[in-house]
């Protein structure tokens, strides 16, 4: 193995997967899509994606130096698989072997962790992190993940199960989430639950254009257009967003009160809608964290990109090795 030689990077999302090979400094050589659910099984898209990007890498003729995939779950880094939970996103590969599947496949040493501690490992090593001792990343798409890097170092918890910041309540009342719990982040602002929200509420606000947006059915309603409408003044679609800001702020305020990072990135896709909103949501944060700690913290807001998301996967191979390495 060359361990000076580019990587693969490979995420696994809820729509579309997509690999690359990426130089050691987060350049991207190339990249390659496909639909997540498309004609074949998911493993077996993973497994074309990674193919073609070898082939790119033997026709610009470098070594590949491993390979790195961020999976939408709960991940045994250790054992190399996601792990069986209820509703998970992709249950087709919950308990597959996919590192030692791919590391036999290939002959290159393969790690696996969760899509947004991977995506945080980038942003700390090439993105709007670099150089900081701490960063939390929270991607905002069909749900909410966090990535947490305190002191230089990826924190997974006692069960790698942390970063699951969607899960935190912020409401003591709130709407039960799918998860079984009371008032989560995600069930105010997460793409596959914010839509929800509106809907139930449709019959308070006759008024509503949102029906009529969506081309008279309901269950077109989207987050993108929720916000669209929200910015536009439709009473329903702003009375929904106001919630979300206020919980996202409060989420927000907990990070920066609990772990006093250097930077916080809001990315994902609902991340395009929120940047306009992002001053408006640093003025209700300071209602809710301590001026010292937040005057402190750097919150970007940053839409994601698909074709980028690879070098996650790439720095959880860099960061994998340098771990893994013996020490004298």
């Amino acid at each position: 193995m060359d361990a000076t030689g580019p990587v693969v990077g490979v995420d696994v999302g809820a729509s579309t997967i997509s690999a690359g090979l990426v130089r050691r400094d987060g350049t991207i050589l190339t990249a390659a899509q496909a639909p997540t659910l498309g004609e074949g099984a998911v493993v077996d898209t993973i497994l074309a994606l990674v193919d073609r990007t070898l082939a790119t890498a033997r026709e610009r003729a470098v070594e590949v130096s491993g390979i790195g995939i961020g999976l939408p779950g709960l991940v045994d880094v250790e054992k190399g698989f996601m792990r069986s939970i209820p509703r998970s996103w992709l249950a087709e590969l919950c308990d597959v072997p996919l590192a030692a599947l791919i590391q036999e496949r290939s002959g290159h040493a393969v790690f696996v962790d969760n899509d947004v501690n991977a995506l945080s490992l980038a942003e700390w090593m090439f993105g709007l992190g670099r150089g900081a001792s701490s960063l939390v990343t929270v991607a905002i798409g069909t749900g909410i993940g966090a990535g947490l890097i305190l002191d230089g170092r990826l924190v997974r918890g006692h069960n790698q199960i942390a970063g699951e910041v969607g899960h935190l309540s912020v409401s003591i009342d709130g709407p039960t989430c799918v998860c079984g719990g009371i008032g989560c982040l995600a069930t105010y602002v997460a793409g596959g639950m914010i839509a929800d929200r509106a809907r139930e509420r449709l019959a308070g606000y006759p008024t509503s254009t949102l029906v009529a947006r969506a081309g008279g059915d309901p269950a077109l309603i989207g987050a993108p257009l929720l916000f669209q409408a929200a910015a536009e003044g439709d009473p329903l679609a702003h009375a929904v967003v106001d919630d979300a800001c206020e919980a996202l702020a409060t989420g927000i305020g907990g990070i920066v009160n609990l772990l006093n990072p250097e930077v916080i990135v809001i990315t994902g896709g609902v991340a395009v809608s929120l940047a306009p909103l992002r001053d408006d949501i640093l003025r209700r944060v300071r209602r809710r964290a301590l001026a010292a700690a937040l005057d402190a913290t750097t919150v970007r807001v940053v839409p994601s990109d698909k074709r980028g998301t690879v070098r996650g996967g790439a720095a959880l191979v860099l960061y994998e090795t340098a771990r893994r390495a013996p020490h004298p």
